[in-house]
């Protein structure tokens, strides 16, 4: 098990969630946070509050899809504390609709640049500083819309692939110069994203069926599980192991029950 004490982490959407959530927990375990999301206010409260229990926290306002943001907020990182131990690439938003009614600019190519083409650029500059030190450790949010594609989050779905092929790719780089990357794919979980797509009507339907009661806080923990015992990725809760096994296995069987909640629910 790797002590955190002293390790300094990065954190993207920090504001809220798992990435607040988890900002708490790292801060317990003794590390120095670094806060990064757009929205400053809620940021500097976080940080007091961290300060507030003892440790030690940094908030640094950025917008994830301005690369000069990026680059700033891990070069800021970067003067303070001299490194970055653990990346946490949490950022990130949800889109749940049916495709024809997505629009191309805000759940097309916005929730693409900032689930996955930001994620990249973010580890694209942290990356170089770990490799030079020969350690350290880059945790990337997927989903378990990282594994199975389903009706109502193709735009959400698309960009969460990508996460999981961009995470196994850069770990099977870059593991054997001693930086570690793993991936984390939860299910639907109490957020603040989570109670907003939660108000469709036909989504709704579909988080009854998967019993879906996970509480951010759970979440967090099992990030910071992670960053003490790396592994390369994570699946929760552990029934959606077997829904993702069936999707390898057997597809047609979620094609079939997908075509069929569709053609019910489409006009919901």
């Amino acid at each position: 098990m790797t002590s955190l004490k002293n390790k300094v982490v990065l954190i993207t959407g920090a504001s809220s969630g798992f990435g607040e959530d988890a900002a708490l927990l790292f801060a317990k375990e003794g590390c120095k946070v670094v806060l990064a999301a757009r929205r400053i206010d809620r940021l500097q409260n976080l940080a007091i509050k961290i300060q507030d229990m003892g440790g030690e926290a940094m908030a640094i306002p950025v917008d994830i899809m301005e690369s000069a943001d990026v680059t700033n907020m891990v070069q800021t990182t970067l003067d303070l504390y001299g490194q970055i131990d653990i990346l946490f690439n949490n950022a990130g938003i949800g889109r749940v609709e049916w495709f024809e009614n997505h629009s191309p600019e805000r759940d097309v190519d916005m929730l693409v640049h900032v689930n996955l083409v930001s994620l990249m650029q973010v580890t694209r500059e942290a990356l170089p500083h770990m490799l030079k030190r020969g350690e350290g450790h880059i945790i990337n949010m997927g989903s378990v819309a990282s594994f199975v594609a389903t009706p109502l989050a193709a735009s959400y779905s698309a960009s969460k692939f990508g996460v999981r092929a961009f995470t196994d790719a850069l770990r099977r780089e870059v593991a054997p110069l001693g930086v570690k990357v793993s991936g984390i794919y939860p299910g639907p979980a109490a957020t603040e994203f989570g109670r907003h797509v939660g108000k469709n009507k036909a989504y709704g339907k579909v988080n009854s069926a998967l019993m879906a009661h996970m509480s951010s806080e759970y979440v967090a923990s099992r990030v910071v599980g992670v960053a003490k015992r790396p592994r390369r990725s994570l699946i929760i809760p552990w029934r959606f192991h077997i829904i993702i096994a069936l999707e390898t296995l057997f597809p047609i069987i979620i094609d079939w029950i997908a075509y069929a909640f569709s053609k019910k629910n489409h006009n919901l």
